[in-house]
């Protein structure tokens, strides 16, 4: 068994698969490691969410792609808490940024009280797997580490993240061709607080649709 240690970010996929996915920021290489199974440290990875941010001892073959990896040991570093709204409508300002033929992601920052507190990001479908957006984000299969370090428009990382697809994670068709994510630094409050009331996202709450991503 060979051993990977790094800084991980979790992307937590969903109950119906047993599996997390770990993203090494340092190697950009994503890892599938077993969910369950750890005994006395269950809890602690139970605990564990999309956009923890881990330094991890991993276990595994690398030459056997259809085994997972184990967690042989972790501890949590940072958070970015992360909310998932789908099956509804987009914000204005996403639906004001995107423009038609779009190939890579446009943003925008927010401002709150003249202060910029977030930054509003259009991800175009066509670059991901099957054009699914939220599928592709829990799975990790979105490249966004250098936006969860640091946002480009504001120079301060996101402690937040909204991500809204206007369709259902198994829709055979799309009424919009890219999905929306929103994230706010520490410094936002009321703009948080709106976005939350508008999606019904309740705080610390595991929101994540019930779905088989890799069953789409």
């Amino acid at each position: 068994m060979d051993e990977r240690t790094g800084v991980f970010r979790v992307y937590r996929v969903v109950n119906a698969v047993p599996h997390i996915n770990l993203f090494d920021t340092a190697a950009t290489r994503l890892y599938t490691v077993y969910q369950s199974g750890y005994g006395e440290r269950q809890p602690a990875v139970d605990d564990l969410r999309t956009g923890d941010l881990v330094e991890a001892t991993l276990g595994g073959d690398p030459d056997d792609s259809d085994e997972a990896w184990s967690l042989l040991s972790f501890e949590r570093r940072d958070r970015v808490a992360m909310d998932f709204a789908v099956d509804t409508d987009v914000p204005a300002v996403a639906a004001d940024l995107w423009e038609p033929g779009l190939e890579r992601p446009a943003s925008t920052v927010l401002e709150e009280d003249g202060e910029p507190v977030a930054e509003c990001f259009v991800q175009p479908r066509a670059p991901l797997p099957g054009g699914t957006f939220v599928p592709s984000v829990l799975t990790g299969l979105v490249p966004m580490e250098s936006l969860l370090t640091e946002l480009p428009g504001i120079g301060e990382p996101p402690t937040d993240a909204i991500f809204i697809d206007p369709d259902a994670p198994d829709a055979d068709s799309y009424s919009y061709p890219y999905g929306v994510a929103v994230l706010f630094t520490a410094a936002a409050d009321e703009l948080l607080t709106e976005f939350r009331e508008r999606y019904d996202l309740a705080a610390d709450v595991d929101n994540r649709p019930e779905y088989d991503p890799y069953g789409l």
